[in-house]
């Protein structure tokens, strides 16, 4: 039986491969209606329409990533935060071979209701890169 925090760890993860196979049914099952977001382009608040159009229309995809330095609290038996680092990379819709690598720190909410866990909010920071020695 996995623990709590595995099973939110794995539903973070899925969330990501559902971007990645470009799946925007899989990534509504996840998400509370109406969800929010705060990353560089603002802070959004959106339902599951905006968040398909968003997906499936939007400029850029995600094409890969890699979670590292996962943490997870739960303040309460319904509520799970959940942070962690990630690599990840984005290309223009329809351009693989153009993808860039960036780095992020995050964070998502989720809560447990009547369909399980659902994020209800998602944070986007861009990482500073770590300074150099010399």
């Amino acid at each position: 039986m996995p623990t709590p925090q595995k099973t939110l760890i794995d539903l973070e993860k899925k969330f990501w491969q559902s971007m990645v196979n470009q799946d925007t049914d899989t990534a509504l099952e996840m998400l509370s209606e109406p969800s929010l977001m705060v990353s560089s382009h603002g802070a959004m608040k959106f339902d599951h329409a905006s968040y398909r159009k968003m997906a499936e229309q939007g400029n850029m995809v995600v094409t890969s990533f890699e979670l590292s330095d996962v943490e997870v609290v739960f303040p309460n038996d319904a509520t799970a935060i959940v942070t962690y680092h990630v690599k990840q990379a984005v290309a223009p819709r329809g351009d693989g071979k153009k993808a860039t690598q960036q780095e992020m720190n995050d964070s998502s909410t989720w809560v447990k209701n009547g369909k399980g866990w659902q994020c209800v909010m998602h944070t986007e920071t861009p990482a500073e890169a770590a300074p150099t020695k010399h």
